[in-house]
């Protein structure tokens, strides 16, 4: 376990199966809060159309990703459909060290473990679809796989949703604003938890 050194932003860890719109939700959040800024991934996967490296990802070689792994380099990593993806120890730290902008992650529930167990006062939201005929469908729409990717892709959204219970908040994305207004309030209410005011208040008790 590590403490985040003092006056260290809010870390939101948001985990969801493929499909739910886990994406478009936290980046509205992030146009509608400027504070929160984005920690890039490093993945082996190459980059996809309109992708950029640094900005979506830091694309990295599978040979290279493996060293990172030798020498400790991440705080979780985890392999997804033949390719890997981790997030830094260095940029995690490098983005608490700043202190003055709060984190979003975007990790499985696998990596969230992984980064509570580090971090314990970070927050963990998981988004859900609203039923998992409505997941399906989704997954289905995008027109990425053919039937037997979209079937393993639900199966792992099931095991993923059975590690919701240690989770801080859960958000269902039925309607796309409701959701982003859910998780803007998720984050406004733990920006204003007293633990994280402790400066102000004291600012407030000695001008008396």
């Amino acid at each position: 376990m590590s403490k985040l050194p003092r006056g260290t932003g809010l870390f939101l860890v948001v985990s969801a199966p493929s499909g739910t719109g886990k994406t478009s939700i936290y980046k509205e959040l992030m146009k509608q809060c400027p504070h929160i800024q984005f920690s890039i991934s490093h993945t082996s996967r190459p980059p996809r159309r309109g992708e950029v490296h640094g900005r979506d990802y830091f694309f990295v070689s599978r040979d290279e990703f493996d060293v990172m792994i030798q020498r400790e380099e991440f705080v979780e990593w985890a392999e997804n459909y033949g390719q890997l993806y981790g997030t830094s120890r260095a940029v995690l730290e490098t983005l608490a060290r700043e202190g003055d902008k709060d984190v979003i992650l975007d990790v499985d529930p696998l990596g969230a473990k992984a980064i509570k167990d580090r971090y314990p006062q970070a927050v963990f939201v998981f988004i859900l679809p609203p039923s998992f005929e409505e997941l399906k469908r989704r997954l289905t729409m995008r027109g990425q796989d053919d039937e037997e990717t979209i079937s393993t892709r639900f199966n792992h959204a099931m095991v993923e949703i059975n590690e919701i219970g240690w989770y801080d908040y859960v958000v269902f994305n039925d309607d796309l604003p409701d959701a982003v207004s859910l998780l803007c309030s998720i984050y406004r209410a733990e920006k204003n938890r007293v633990m994280r005011k402790k400066t102000e208040i004291n600012k407030f008790i000695n001008g008396r």
